[in-house]
């Protein structure tokens, strides 16, 4: 979508939002399988199954995706594309950019090989690298709109309240 239509898109639907808040309430979901002869999980996605599996270094065997490695890619497709909506809001040109996020997980905690070592990224680093004419203080604007916008590093920093159930479905 270009920057044009990308606005004329957006402005009613944030009129919508401003005088309807329960109409920009959205819930979003989720859905997978397991079966009972491997060790993986298939992940519905909006364009088919994703394959999702244990890392190698966890004792995977490197042909299914990681869900660390799912959670990053999310992240910088949330971030990539915040950054691009952000700068066509604020008029700044955009000639090129590049998305990266790494992260940093101790596998001892997920092994359960040492007590007291956390499950889960101990650190996050998302990078952009962006080809433009714009001066520093754009480019401040447009990564401090790219934070405060983007669901995936906002849900990061903030962790949200969640709950876990498991239901017996007996056959």
């Amino acid at each position: 979508m270009d920057i044009a239509t990308f606005r004329a898109t957006q402005a009613p639907i944030k009129n919508l939002y401003s005088n309807d808040a329960q109409a920009a309430f959205l819930t979003l979901k989720a859905r997978g399988t397991a079966d009972d002869s491997t060790v993986t999980c298939k992940v519905e996605t909006g364009h088919g199954l994703a394959l999702a599996g244990i890392h190698p270094k966890a004792g995977g065997s490197g042909h299914e995706l990681c869900s660390g490695d799912m959670l990053l890619e999310a992240l910088i497709a949330c971030a990539g594309v915040s950054m691009r909506a952000a700068a066509a809001v604020l008029e700044i040109p955009i000639k090129s950019a590049e998305i990266s996020a790494e992260g940093d997980v101790d596998l001892r905690g997920t092994l359960g090989v040492t007590a007291g070592v956390p499950v889960g990224f101990k650190e996050i680093r998302l990078r952009f690298d962006v080809m433009t004419d714009a001066p520093q203080h754009q480019l401040d604007q447009l990564l401090e709109l790219t934070d405060r916008y983007c669901v995936i590093f906002q849900t990061i920093q903030n962790s949200p309240k969640t709950t876990v159930k498991l239901r017996r479905i007996v056959q």
